[in-house]
């Protein structure tokens, strides 16, 4: 299970996308998509400076 994405609060500045060690999140139409390849490592979780992303639980 990949990472969750809050679209309300994601406003696709791309810093989870930058720090992402498996390239497994792109910005589509200004929001972040996480793929199947995450690995859940919580780098993006760090790095998100509007609180959008966590991991599952």
């Amino acid at each position: 299970m990949a990472v969750k994405i809050n679209k309300v609060k994601c406003d696709g500045c791309g810093a989870c996308a930058d720090v992402c060690p498996v390239n497994a999140i792109k910005i589509e139409q200004k929001k972040a998509v996480v793929s199947d390849e995450c690995v859940e490592c919580g780098r993006c979780v760090d790095e998100c400076p509007n609180e959008a992303i966590s991991l599952p639980k």
